[in-house]
């Protein structure tokens, strides 16, 4: 029959029936006053919430990286779509914009549904922390494409603002103060070179313990990405502009917020930077500068504010359990500069 001689070539259409079946359930648990449509149509549907005026519609896609392979070594995929959610949540909410749909695309050597079940429960559970629909994905199986046991994971997110509200960096003037939110790791960044380190470079395994930071390796590397948005949302009209830190670090980042002819000054002695972090240089032997370009070093988002706003932005952190410290301000100049 058809379907046996697609099996023998890899995919197996009733794994990925089973699979989708469970993927239903999970989508339909993220319905919001928003969504239109059945679940499991060629397209999701939502609607613009009605009570955004001029409403401008943001987009971003992402990836969680090589953390897929810590996660897939780990036996561990019930976190890693939330930290997908929460990324692509930063990544619009530095535009100011409120996450009303997303869209997620799993790719597997071969469908094992319980694990993609795992991996869309976390999707799920990130898109009903933020009151967003998962309005649709895809489950692709390429064995010829990917190795056994390993997938990858991307994201496509739709959020939506006033276009009075958007956030663009143009509001960022000289003398404008850096408020640095704490980060819970790594996030989804950095992977590469951390998983060199960890695994290659000091021989360790999933399991092993790790005395410097009290937990095992598994735990320490899947931490899941924080989302910054009840931290900052209540507050937006108050920031000038904001920067998600994740590949590239504080200057790469930090930098694409900037306007022209505005630079950035960074004391980076105001905040701790995790003993996580701190380990991984220790035990690759990697310089200062490196580590501040890949890694996020505690700080995994910044605000722009004028001066008296500092107070007001630092209190909504705290209301939401977010650490902040003031890290810096705006100068005239361009770049970002660390000291």
């Amino acid at each position: 029959m058809p379907a046996d001689r697609y099996r023998e070539a890899g995919v197996d259409l009733d794994a990925g029936a089973r699979a989708t079946a469970k993927i239903a359930e999970l989508a339909a648990s993220t319905r919001t006053s928003l969504s239109w449509g059945k679940v499991g149509g060629f397209g999701g549907m939502v609607r613009v919430p009605p009570d955004v005026r001029d409403p401008i519609l943001v987009t971003s896609t992402d990836s969680v990286g090589t953390k897929v392979l810590v996660a897939a070594g780990a036996n561990r995929h019930d976190t890693i779509g939330e930290d997908l959610v929460n990324h692509c949540v930063n990544d619009i909410l530095v535009h100011a914009a409120r996450p009303i749909a997303f869209l997620d695309y799993v790719a597997v050597a071969s469908v094992d549904p319980d694990t993609v079940a795992a991996i869309v429960e976390g999707v799920a559970r990130g898109c009903r922390a933020h009151d967003m629909a998962l309005a649709g994905g895809e489950v692709a199986e390429m064995p010829d494409l990917y190795q056994p046991g390993h997938y990858d994971l991307a994201g496509t997110i739709l959020g939506v603002v006033s276009e009075g509200d958007a956030l663009h960096g143009d509001r960022v003037r000289p003398g404008d103060v850096l408020v640095g939110y704490a980060s819970t790791g790594l996030h989804t960044n950095g992977y590469s070179l951390a998983r060199r380190i960890v695994f290659d470079q000091l021989g360790l395994d999933m399991a092993s313990e790790i005395p410097e930071l009290g937990t095992s390796t598994a735990d320490a590397l899947l931490t899941v990405h924080r989302s910054y948005h009840a931290s900052v949302s209540s507050v937006l009209q108050r920031v000038h502009a904001l920067a998600h830190i994740t590949g590239g670090g504080l200057p790469g980042n930090l930098s694409r917020s900037l306007p022209d002819g505005c630079g950035a000054s960074i004391d980076t002695s105001t905040w701790q930077v995790p003993p996580l972090f701190t380990f991984l240089q220790e035990g690759g032997n990697v310089e200062r500068n490196e580590m501040f370009d890949v890694f996020n070093m505690g700080i995994g988002l910044v605000a722009i504010v004028p001066s008296d706003a500092v107070d007001e932005v630092q209190t909504a952190a705290r209301g939401a359990d977010v650490p902040t410290w003031v890290i810096g301000e705006v100068v005239r100049g361009q770049g970002v500069q660390l000291h």
